[in-house]
């Protein structure tokens, strides 16, 4: 394999991680507003008898979420796609 398949196996990889991680981050934060809202709508119907809308709690988590992740995996990809850069510049010089 060349060093430029390499590297651009090495950034689809770094890519694809990135993607991975996105849909973790979103479906955790997304998993955790549920299970708040649970637990909060089963205390306010047995303490004040008042039903709580799930929209109100899940559309600020699917906001939340959206950056977080995006924040994650955009960090991920432009920390591992450098890299690959900086390794095959490095790797460039020492076949010289």
């Amino acid at each position: 394999m060349t060093l430029p398949r390499r590297a651009r196996l090495a950034a689809a990889l770094w890519l694809v991680f990135a993607f991975l991680v996105w849909n973790v981050v979103f479906d955790r934060i997304l998993v955790l507003a549920g299970r708040r809202y649970s637990y909060e709508a089963t205390v306010a119907v047995r303490e004040r008898g008042t039903y709580l809308r799930i929209d109100d709690w899940m559309q600020p988590a699917m906001a939340h979420g959206l950056w977080t992740a995006s924040a994650v995996a955009i960090a991920i990809a432009v920390v591992g796609v450098a890299a690959v850069v900086m390794a095959s510049r490095r790797a460039r010089r020492r076949q010289m």
